[in-house]
């Protein structure tokens, strides 16, 4: 078992008794818990109907900790909700990139990117599950309302660390959804950010690479 496992369970277990740690978008949600663990074999199964091979954290993260639940933004969503996308074709005019789902007729042949944490407003969390990115987060917009961001961190668990870490810490952190307890008191809009045009979801534009 990779030592990052039992690490993230004790300190997600925590995480709701804080009192000083950031907020966290949508884990109204979730309540910081977890659903069931999935099985190997349902993660084999899950890679043969689909032709992929899940990336190696995440794929520990799943059959080890939990399959649904805890995470940025809404949460980690069940292996069966989640939906293959490729990188939309990068517009001549300089516009961001979009995401289209793999079954739509527009879909362009190229890079997987499975859509793994729900952030609404058809703004996508996505681990790139073929090429150069494999195992990589990346954020962006379905209809390209804003430039597609790759994590720096190396795979799941590490960006999922981070996300615990901030939070534990206090700190702002946009691309999670952290708001921290000194920027609440501080701004304009109080406890939530503002509200998209486009739905009623609280709108945290990643503005670095989280």
């Amino acid at each position: 078992m990779d030592s990052r496992i039992t690490r993230i369970r004790s300190e997600l277990a925590k995480i709701p008794y804080q009192a000083r740690r950031s907020h966290s978008m949508g884990a109204e949600r979730h309540q910081f818990r977890l659903g069931p663990r999935i099985s190997a074999s349902e993660a084999d199964a899950f890679e043969a109907e689909h032709h992929i091979v899940l990336p190696a954290a995440y794929r520990a993260f799943l059959t080890e900790l939990g399959g649904s639940g805890a995470g940025p933004f809404y949460g980690l969503l069940p292996l069966e909700e989640c939906r293959l996308f490729t990188m939309n074709r990068k517009p001549a005019d300089g516009r961001p990139r979009g995401f289209t789902h793999v079954d739509h007729p527009d879909a362009l042949q190229g890079d997987l990117f499975l859509h793994v944490i729900e952030m609404g407003c058809g703004d996508l969390c996505l681990i790139a599950v073929t090429g150069p990115l494999t195992g990589r987060m990346v954020t962006g917009n379905a209809d390209g309302f804003w430039h597609p961001n790759v994590s720096s961190a190396q795979d799941f668990l590490s960006w999922y660390q981070r996300w615990l870490n901030h939070m534990r810490d206090g700190k702002d952190n946009r691309p999670l959804g952290l708001t921290s307890p000194a920027t609440i008191a501080t701004a304009p809009w109080g406890f939530r950010a503002t509200t998209s045009p486009r739905c009623r979801n609280p709108v945290h534009r990643p503005s670095r690479t989280p």
